[in-house]
């Protein structure tokens, strides 16, 4: 294992692993075989070295610069919705993926942060109280990982823009399809948040996520620009071209100065910190920039874990799960987690879901399913809300000839109808 521990590893894409620190001890102790699954796209299975033991891994690169490969988002026709990540990779036709963002488990199962699906806003991120994952230090609630328009890969932060106009003034909306409104606000839930009920999104503070509901709550309906409806916060599916308006507090009495008639004009958007707007985005905690894990992240909890990160120039990503509470594989801290990133050669790297909710799924060629090749943790595996999926050339005619794609299988027009039930996850921790 000594020469295994003292060779430089390189990826066939030209991304090249660094060194590791002068007397510091490495966190890869083995990188096995690449496997294509198709051009651009890579797998390796990995062993890692650490205090506690041995932990077990599975890494897929994915070489953005081949033009018949791209990444977006998978889904399961709803933010507030679940499904298992094979269950919505095959429904897609992806060649990979991973689960994506923290998320409201059992109760609403929408993610924490913002989502971006073939270029669509879906959603803004909840306030930093409601978050749901384990506290990585100068992680902001609005981070993602993000594909660009231009193809390349980075870490950014989206903030929501909007507003709705009435006929005697402008209100800001603090809330885009979360399942946390905060306090005072006003949001705006289109047909993409799914059928369940809206008032569970105006219970708990931006502070404390166990508080009671508020007190004062209220809801408008719009249709085509037009005030429909009036009353308290709903539940079922929103109909295509209608969209509501929901306030708690000082945006419940804001809302109902609006009347059934009223005009009213609602604009929203994700505004990139970088200025490059993104094609897909998932939200996360940033654990890496430019080679460097950031400062004072924890080391002391092992569990299984989830990471997306890139390349220096954006061109290159990885997807990386970490196997944890096996008799063969213990989990890995989110220092740990950082350190085998950057001996990777990941230049930026953010912490996704993790504990139960680690899944990392391939499609061999040819093969009309994809194989969960992680060790999931749960006994079987977690409904999730989201995830990053890989798309080939040969995947894209896969998902094309289907009807499904892969924002939106299970929504609108294309892929299951709107009517598909909504399925809960099961109960347990994430990390």
């Amino acid at each position: 294992m000594a020469a295994v521990l003292a060779t430089v590893l390189a990826f066939g894409t030209g991304v090249g692993e660094p060194p590791p620190e002068h007397g510091a001890e490495r966190a890869l102790a083995e990188l096995g075989a690449r496997t294509q699954l198709a051009p651009g796209v890579t797998h390796r299975g990995l062993r890692t070295t650490a205090a506690a033991g041995q932990v077990l891994g599975d890494v897929v690169e994915v070489d953005l610069s081949d033009p018949t490969v791209h990444a977006d988002l998978i889904m399961p026709g709803a933010i507030a919705a679940s499904r298992p990540v094979a269950e919505m990779a095959n429904r897609s036709g992806a060649t990979a993926a991973i689960n994506g963002d923290f998320f409201d488990i059992g109760r609403t199962d929408a993610p924490a942060g913002p989502a971006v699906a073939d270029g669509r806003p879906l959603k803004a991120a909840v306030p930093p109280g409601r978050r749901m994952g384990p506290v990585v230090p100068g992680a902001e609630i609005d981070s993602v990982f993000t594909v660009g328009t231009d193809r390349v890969a980075r870490i950014d932060r989206l903030r929501l823009e909007a507003s709705v106009r009435g006929p005697s003034r402008t209100y800001e909306v603090v809330a885009l399809n979360q399942y946390a409104v905060p306090v005072n606000g006003i949001g705006v839930f289109t047909p993409d948040w799914g059928a369940v009920d809206r008032a569970r999104t105006l219970c708990g503070t931006d502070v404390d996520r166990t508080a009671p509901c508020a007190a004062e709550q209220a809801e408008v309906l719009v249709r085509d620009g037009t005030v429909v409806r009036t009353g308290r916060p709903g539940s079922g599916r929103i109909r295509e071209g209608e969209l509501a308006l929901t306030g708690r507090e000082k945006g419940a009495a804001a809302v109902r100065s609006l009347e059934v008639g009223d005009r009213v004009d609602v604009e929203y958007e994700l505004v990139p910190e970088s200025g490059h707007w993104p094609e897909l985005a998932v939200g996360g905690s940033p654990i890496m920039f430019e080679g460097t894990p950031v400062p004072r992240l924890d080391d002391r909890e092992r569990a299984p874990r989830s990471a997306v990160g890139t390349s220096a120039g954006g061109r290159h990503m990885w997807l990386l799960t970490l196997d944890g509470r096996q008799s063969d594989s213990v989990g890995a801290t989110l220092h740990e987690l950082a350190k085998l990133l950057r001996e990777l050669g990941v230049g930026d790297a953010i912490n996704l879901d993790g504990g139960g909710s680690s899944t990392l799924v391939l499609r061999d060629p040819g093969a009309t399913e994809v194989t969960i090749v992680n060790d999931p943790s749960g006994p079987s595996p977690r409904f999730v809300p989201n995830g990053i999926g890989i798309y080939t050339g040969s995947s894209e005619l896969a998902f094309s000839a289907t009807g499904y794609w892969p924002l939106t299988w299970g929504g609108g027009e294309r892929g299951c109808p709107w009517e598909c039930p909504a399925v809960s996850s099961p109960a347990g921790p994430s990390a």
